[in-house]
């Protein structure tokens, strides 16, 4: 993004898809999604990160497993990503 670029700003769900994001963003952007799904109230999340070569995945679950709000998080059901997504539980408390 260049100076004189507005942000895009996104609406927060309960599914994150990380796709048409660069690597390069996807830590700052899980971190912020988080901040911002938890300060909604959603405690049930579910990131899209796809299959590839697991890189995305390996980012994602660093950051989960490093958030004091997660309380758990692994592999998607197939019906909603498999091993391409990664559900997430937030704590209710901070």
């Amino acid at each position: 993004m260049t100076d004189d670029e507005e942000p895009v700003e996104l609406p927060i769900t309960d599914v994150l898809d990380l796709h048409s994001f660069p690597p390069a963003q996807v830590p700052d952007l899980v971190r912020d999604y988080l901040d911002e799904a938890w300060n909604r109230g959603l405690r049930q999340l579910r990131i899209i990160h796809g299959r590839g070569t697991g890189t995305q995945r390996r980012t994602v679950r660093t950051l989960l497993s490093r958030n004091p709000r997660v309380v758990d998080f692994g592999d998607a059901p197939l019906e909603a990503g498999g091993w391409g997504a990664t559900w997430v539980t937030l704590r209710d408390e901070p």
